[in-house]
This record gives C-alpha cells, sequence and structure tokens, in this order.
C-alpha cells in the first residue's frame, strides 16, 4: 500500500489535493492511504521525528514555518527515495526545485491540467518500483537487493559489482548475465562494462551519466546517441 502525504497551508486547497490524489489512485487502481497536513512542520515531525514513512508528498512551497523548499532539503535523509511533487504560483521555483531532485513541478495557474498527470505518473512509478529484487545465491550466503536501491552495475574481472543504497555487492557472474537476469526496462547499458539505472539518473551532459547519489559516469561514444535516446524514452512514459 502506497502512503501519500499532501501539505498546504489553506484547508481548501489541502482538500481539493487530497481528493486529486485519491482520484489519480483510483485510476491507477493502486491502494493508498492519503494523510493530509496544513502546517508543515507537522509533517516534518511526523517524519523526522516519529518515523513515519511517505512514497509521494505533494508540497505547497509557500507556507509559513517551514516553505516546502526547505521541508523537502530536511526530508531527504530520512526519506530518501520519496517522490515530490510541488505546486507553487511562482515560476523562479521552478530551477531549485529541479535542483532538489523533486519528480514534478505544477503551476497554480496550470494545476487543473497538469497536477491529475503528475500525480498518476507518480504513482505508476512507484508501482513500477516496487517490491522488485535482484537476488545473490551462494553457498555461504543470501543476499536480496531491491531494484530502486541500485544506482549502476559493472564489470569487476570476473566478477560484477552492484553499487546500492548499502554499499556495493559482488557477484559471480558476467554482466549481460545479470542485466538479462534483472529483466527490467529501468536498466541500460551506457558502456560494454556499465550499467545504469534509469530511476537515479538526473543529467546526461558531455559524455556523462549523472546520478542522483552524486556519481558520474562516462558513457561510451558509441553508445551515447543511443542512451540519450532511450533515457529520454524511459522518462517520457514514466516522469
Amino acid at each position: 500500500m502506497l502512503r501519500i502525504a499532501v501539505c498546504d497551508d489553506e484547508q481548501e486547497a489541502v482538500l481539493a489535493h487530497k481528493e486529486a490524489t485519491e482520484a489519480a489512485l483510483l485510476a491507477c487502481r493502486a491502494i493508498g492511504e492519503v494523510v493530509a497536513y496544513t502546517r508543515s512542520d507537522n509533517l516534518f515531525c511526523d517524519i523526522v521525528e516519529d518515523g513515519f514513512h511517505f512514497d509521494l508528498i505533494l508540497l505547497d512551497i509557500e507556507m509559513p514555518g517551514r516553505t516546502g523548499m526547505e521541508l523537502a532539503r530536511e526530508l531527504r535523509p530520512s526519506l530518501p527515495h520519496v517522490k515530490i511533487i510541488f505546486i507553487t504560483s511562482h515560476v523562479e521555483y521552478a530551477i531549485d526545485a529541479y535542483e532538489l531532485s523533486v519528480f514534478r513541478y505544477v503551476p497554480k495557474n496550470d494545476e487543473g491540467k497538469r497536477l491529475f498527470s503528475a500525480l498518476t505518473d507518480a504513482i505508476r512509478l512507484l508501482m513500477l518500483e516496487d517490491g522488485k529484487v535482484y537476488t545473490i545465491q551462494t553457498s555461504s550466503r543470501l543476499e536480496k537487493i531491491p531494484y530502486r536501491e541500485i544506482y549502476f552495475i559493472e564489470r569487476d574481472g570476473k566478477n560484477v559489482s552492484i553499487t546500492w543504497e548499502n554499499g556495493v555487492s559482488r557477484v559471480r557472474a558476467s554482466l549481460q548475465q545479470v542485466y538479462e537476469e534483472l529483466a527490467s526496462e529501468e536498466f541500460l547499458f551506457i558502456d560494454r562494462g556499465c550499467i545504469v539505472n534509469l530511476i537515479h539518473v538526473m543529467q546526461v551532459k558531455n559524455g556523462m551519466v549523472f546520478l542522483e547519489n552524486g556519481v558520474s559516469l562516462p558513457v561510451s561514444r558509441s553508445h551515447l546517441q543511443q542512451v540519450k535516446e532511450e533515457i529520454n524514452a524511459y522518462w517520457g512514459a514514466h516522469l
């Protein structure tokens, strides 16, 4: 079940956004709980102090106390994978919102057209990410790595190194074998020796792929055009 928070200091807006979120869940045939907040400080305390988990947060940027922008920055350590949708009447905030790796920015003057689309896209991506794990099994260990926590995978001699949220795990296999076992559109070869998880790709620039964890990886010249096309296609379908 997905857990979604809606936060706006205006009660009328909170109710409207809650209704839109519930409608998006219904449209996606997803099961979810929507929790409404009218104070950003209350949402902060529930997450940081009381350990509440949310998969998606819908935030107004202009709020008293903690602004939506400040709240997004402060919540990232507690909820590194949370999807955040910003709603604001100030267009200039869009640049800062994207720097925070925010899922979507919705201007209030176009909210009617864009909010429902943003919500359904986020919910579908969460459903896509949920529940998939890659299993490493040997005679001495069994390890399960959630797909969503994998950043990239590299050839490492006769092994393969999987860099993910909890560090690096190695498996005795070829890179192609691991790719075929993953069997998921989220994973893309950017070089003969490297696969990235498109969920974490933030930018492709100057022959490099930049991931949200701060790592940058080179793209081979022979793969560059195809990598750009496939990343754009993935973003177009899911983001």
